[in-house]
């Protein structure tokens, strides 16, 4: 009797075991089968956003899901490097783009080199920074926050790798700062890439300009540079123009003219001299108000050595109208020091 309750038990028992084994193993397989769909699911999703960033158009409503997602995301992360600049009564935008306080702008939120400037962080906190170099050319400036403080901060991209219809954002503080308010965040998309140039279709206003554009990873790859007539229409300075003239910038060196603002002054070299010897001044020019003759050869300007005349007219090219100049000027067998105030040529 006994025996054949331990039998019957046994038998229970391995009934048991067998059904336990069945669901490990049901659930087992249930997890190789979750898995792998699972990372389906989320490979399948960053394809669709790698496509969307690289110009199209979200395809469902669970594609628009993740694009704001990552939208949301990124403000987190390019807000706070986001700031609004104070250069006397004008006011613009920068980005920090390194731990010790290197701000992108544009040049005509910078205006001349080495002057005070007021950078308003994103929670509405002041710091006070210089101004750096500018190339006016192309609207790229440089600031520099002062202080030894580590301050958040973005890299810089690729503005050569762009391709039209590429998907960007670009931040600033439209119209200028107000209290309370954050940068503002636009989405909008790459309608041209040139060296010099890169056109979007971000709406900007005053205020925005100087503030940084981005690519979807968050990287700088523009400065908003000039706001066209419709607001979605905007020209930005490539952000590799930085990177290729750094030293300049960093050395608080100004050059170039902006668009519209050509230097002048108005005089002609001599054709066959090997130096810059004039040959004649034009009336009514800042060369004949300084006092400039025909005959004179410029020797310094602005304590730069001129061998000829195309070295002259190089140095001419790299002021702003209005930039007071000291010229060192043989006439005859004298040497003279004159001061002239570079004009702006009729276009």
């Amino acid at each position: 009797m006994m025996r054949s309750c331990l039998r019957r038990n046994r038998r229970i028992a391995y009934a048991m075991l067998g059904r336990a084994v069945l669901v490990c193993a049901t659930l087992v397989g249930m997890g190789f089968l979750l898995g792998p769909s699972a990372a389906y699911a989320a490979e399948a999703k960053i394809a669709a956003l790698e496509r969307i960033f690289a110009g199209e158009a979200p395809q469902s409503i669970d594609e628009l899901k993740a694009l704001e997602s990552h939208l949301q995301s990124l403000a987190k992360k390019v807000i706070p490097c986001t700031v609004g600049v104070r250069v006397g009564a004008a006011q613009g935008s920068g980005v920090i783009i390194s731990e010790d306080g290197y701000v992108l702008t544009a040049a005509h939120v910078v205006g001349r080199p080495n002057i005070d400037v007021t950078f308003v962080l994103h929670d509405g906190r002041t710091v006070k920074g210089k101004t750096l170099g500018m190339n006016r050319s192309i609207d790229a400036g440089l600031m520099k926050i002062s202080g030894d403080e580590k301050w958040p901060h973005l890299e810089m991209g690729k503005s050569a790798a762009l391709k039209e219809g590429q998907w960007c954002i670009a931040t600033g503080h439209p119209g200028g700062y107000e209290k309370g308010r954050e940068p503002v965040l636009r989405f909008g998309r790459v309608l041209k890439n040139h060296d010099t140039v890169i056109m979007t279709d971000c709406t900007l206003v005053g205020g925005d300009s100087g503030g940084p554009l981005f690519d979807m990873d968050g990287n700088v790859i523009g400065i908003n540079s000039r706001i066209a007539g419709p607001l979605n229409a905007n020209m930005h300075v490539p952000v590799d123009t930085f990177r290729d003239t750094w030293d300049r910038l960093v050395a608080a060196e100004a050059w170039g003219s902006m668009p519209g603002q050509t230097p002048f002054l108005g005089v002609q070299g001599e054709p066959e001299a090997k130096d810059a010897k004039i040959a004649k001044v034009y009336p009514n020019t800042p060369a004949e108000k300084a006092g400039l003759q025909t005959g004179d050869v410029i020797l310094k300007f602005d304590g730069h050595e001129i061998t000829d005349f195309a070295s002259l007219s190089k140095l001419v090219g790299d002021q702003a109208p209005g930039d007071k100049v000291k010229l060192e000027v043989k006439r005859g067998d004298e040497t003279i020091n004159v001061e002239v105030v570079i004009g702006q040529r009729s276009e």
